[in-house]
């Protein structure tokens, strides 16, 4: 009978995948050491109303590594996986609940959990609050830096991250303050998962159609649902005004159902076809049996593992004004926006998609490496004390692109260069006074003319 239990956390299906190829990598040891328990939990607003992972097509490939397959969401309903926690003081008492229920005995258990930040990796790292931690990342967000101070008590059990070498060159910053070393799944692994994932009889579309992915962010609140409509329907625009007339539109699995109607009328009065990949499985698995001519998004892990993993045309649309409208500052998708607007082409500029290549490792170790640390340092100053010198040099090289990435009062708050001017931090943040500073600007000019 194995020793160890290893308790796996999964949300999404790309989580799935991300473990499946790290487990048959190796990284958590031979199976016949442990007993593993896939635990997963469906966080968006109404899971009552979506598929959960465990019943989607293709989990059978993904169940198979586990011995067991246990729900968070049933376990604890009627409470929402995204923001139930266990009280300090109640936590043996659920540990001991959750042992009974999953017939765990007394054995040893080790957690892998992704968004270690947030619920439910945090309530199951308190519910098993002596147990061994190892974080993966299924995403872009690995590349930034942690979103909030961590618990020492959860931080110092964290014994590596585990990511997904979406951007070769990139070193993550998840995790740095606790001494986290990141490992990489081998992405052939990962390649060779998503393709079990993938069903070719139901891929929609013909093979060199674009690819669109949608994101839903308006759940998240970073767009209004009318302006994240009006950015799909800009995403078809500039694939037809690129020559493409075949589209097929990938929504988000919460995305309301009108606005793919909207999108497939936007397309016929453009003269193209649009047709929905509505099965509740990920973007990615379409990448293979589609080959997509083009695959365009705003800032999704997608438009990545499509440049990175399978060589494919990417293009980006919205993330310039994202970039602007962000808040707070420290908002984790902060990195990922920056990421994928500072390596991909604009959708509107055709020569720059046409012409687009992945950059190198090398290449992005020499550019991005820098931005990245800046960002990173001036999302979370205190947490990312040590990429202050690194801040500091991107700034005072890239002037360029200060007003893209930084906002000036923030770099003002934390004396960075490209900081307002000390004689102008007087003048308030206000619409009327600043428009009449400009006024006087403008008379004083002429004047002087």
């Amino acid at each position: 009978m194995p020793g160890t239990i290893q308790i796996f956390s999964a949300c999404t299906q790309y989580a799935a995948a991300t473990l499946v190829a790290a487990l048959r990598s190796g990284m958590f040891g031979p199976r016949s050491e442990h007993r593993r328990v896939l635990v997963v939990s469906d966080t968006s607003p109404s899971p009552e109303l979506g598929t959960p992972l465990h019943h989607r097509p293709g989990f059978e490939a993904l169940a198979a590594e586990f011995d067991a397959v246990r729900s968070w969401n049933d376990f604890i309903s009627p409470f929402h996986p995204g923001g139930w926690a266990p009280r300090e003081q109640d936590a043996p008492l659920w540990e001991r609940a959750v042992r009974a229920a999953w017939d765990l005995g007394d054995a040893p258990v080790e957690l892998a959990c992704e968004s270690i930040q947030a619920n439910p990796a945090q309530a199951l790292a308190t519910v098993f609050g002596d147990s061994p931690l190892h974080v993966y990342a299924d995403g872009l967000m690995s590349y930034g830096p942690t979103r909030s101070r961590l618990d020492q008590l959860i931080g110092t059990r964290i014994r590596r991250l585990l990511h997904l070498d979406l951007v070769p060159g990139l070193k993550p910053l998840l995790l740095t303050e606790f001494g986290v070393e990141p490992e990489v799944v081998p992405t052939d692994a990962f390649l060779t998962v998503l393709g079990e994932l993938a069903d070719p009889v139901a891929a929609p579309g013909a093979r060199g159609s674009v690819l669109v992915l949608g994101q839903y962010l308006s759940t998240l609140g970073i767009l209004t649902p009318r302006q994240e409509e009006d950015l799909h329907a800009g995403m078809v625009r500039g694939a037809v005004a690129l020559g493409h007339t075949r589209i097929v539109f990938k929504p988000h699995p919460s995305a309301p159902a009108h606005w793919t109607r909207a999108l497939e009328e936007e397309a016929v009065r453009l003269g193209a076809v649009l047709t929905v990949a509505d099965s509740p499985v990920l973007a990615e698995t379409l990448f293979a049996s589609m080959r997509p001519a083009l695959v365009v998004g705003c800032f999704s892990t997608a438009l990545l593992t499509a440049a990175s993993f399978y060589g494919l045309p990417v293009a980006r649309l919205g993330t310039g004004p994202l970039l602007h409208q962000l808040s707070p500052y420290q908002n984790s998708n902060r990195i990922p926006l920056t990421i994928v607007d500072a390596l991909l082409p604009d959708l509107d500029d055709p020569e720059a998609v046409t012409g687009w290549s992945m950059p190198s490792p090398e290449e992005i170790a020499r550019g991005a490496a820098g931005l990245v640390g800046a960002v990173g340092y001036a999302m979370q100053p205190q947490l990312q004390a040590p990429l202050r010198p690194v801040a500091e040099r991107y700034l005072s090289g890239h002037r360029d692109s200060l007003r893209r990435y930084f906002k000036r009062r923030r770099l003002t708050a934390l004396g960075l260069p490209g900081a307002i001017p000390a004689q102008l931090t007087f003048i308030p943040r206000n619409a009327t006074v600043r428009r009449l500073a400009r006024r006087a600007r403008t008379l004083k000019r002429a004047a002087a003319g």
